[in-house]
């Protein structure tokens, strides 16, 4: 047991690099899907009802609910009604930043300065993810009228999206553990 432990504790910065590429394939495969139109239909109860984002559409929230296109169809009317809220243009650019971020999370593999950046920016934009928690109503499974002893809906019960987006606290978690490796590092350089 001792011999595993010793091995365990001598790979923790090659297992904190595992995390950094981590953070980057998952930041690069979201942020890519932003690019198609699936994907941005899907992110707008989130930007629609948020409080730091919604000002990048041009729809007010609820009306987005009638135009909701369910994932991989195509609505014409839906298309056009996302494209006159600016849904996509604010989604290419989300995904280019999602990129940017997981990139320079990479690289802090090669530079803690650069490292340290993307890693608090994984942690800011882990906090602005979990707060679709309080702001949007898709995440908690709606009322649908069933019939039972106790209510499956609402609070504390996650939708699809709601377990989605709770997933962010674990990239929270690994931002800041790889915000302590670059700050770690970038002392050792100084000394």
């Amino acid at each position: 047991m001792e011999l595993i432990l010793n091995r365990l504790a001598k790979l923790e910065s090659q297992f904190i690099n595992f995390l950094r590429i981590a953070i980057f394939i998952v930041m690069a495969w979201i942020g890519g899907l932003k690019a198609f139109q699936y994907e941005a239909d899907g992110i707008v109860p989130f930007v629609a009802n948020s409080p730091f984002m919604s000002f990048f559409y041009h729809k007010d929230a609820p009306e987005y609910q009638q135009y909701k296109n369910p994932e991989g169809k195509v609505v014409a009317e839906n298309i056009a009604w996302h494209k006159e809220n600016g849904t996509y243009m604010f989604s290419y650019f989300l995904g280019a930043l999602i990129l940017l971020i997981g990139l320079l999370t990479l690289l802090g593999i090669y530079s803690p300065r650069i490292g340290l950046w993307g890693a608090l920016l994984t942690v800011g934009m882990s906090i602005v993810t979990l707060s679709f928690l309080i702001t949007t109503p898709e995440v908690y499974v709606p009322n649908l009228g069933g019939d039972g002893p106790t209510p499956n809906h609402g609070f504390p019960y996650l939708s699809g999206a709601g377990r989605l987006v709770l997933k962010d606290v674990i990239m929270m978690g690994g931002g800041l553990v790889c915000a302590a490796d670059c700050a770690k590092r970038i002392l050792g350089q100084r000394a």
